[in-house]
């Protein structure tokens, strides 16, 4: 699971988030489930604690997360370009410095929703019914 997020972080400093999205996906998705024990897993067995249906919902938060992370990392950072652009006269390196804090909040959160999943799926159990 970690390789996969630090894929996309990766792939993030070089395309933009639906390109990703698009070509990443479909073999991550299939890696996945197997990891978690299969598309029969409970729960009860399942490898990341969750069935198939909380486990789309889980990796689909992570891997958004992760993907517009990476638009902010160096050297390519799409989103950093844009905000360069409309800061006129900031250099380029003070702009990913100011970044930086950003993307360590990221990670930490990352962190925590990889290690407590319950966060990511309270609210979609509570509308869900």
């Amino acid at each position: 699971m970690v390789l996969m997020l630090l894929a996309l972080i990766v792939l993030g400093c070089f395309m933009e988030s639906l390109s990703m999205i698009v070509v990443v996906i479909p073999f991550f998705w299939p890696a996945l489930v197997d990891i978690n024990g299969g598309d029969w897993a409970t729960a009860a067995t399942a490898a990341y604690g969750m069935g198939a249906e909380d486990l789309k919902i889980w990796f689909g938060i992570l891997a958004l997360i992760v993907v517009e992370l990476g638009l902010i990392t160096p050297p390519v950072g799409l989103n950093v370009f844009i905000i360069n652009a409309l800061a006129e006269g900031v250099p380029m390196s003070q702009t990913f410095r100011g970044v930086m804090p950003f993307f360590a909040a990221e990670i930490v959160r990352i962190l925590i929703l990889i290690f407590i999943p319950a966060l990511t799926l309270f609210m979609p159990s509570i509308l869900g019914g």
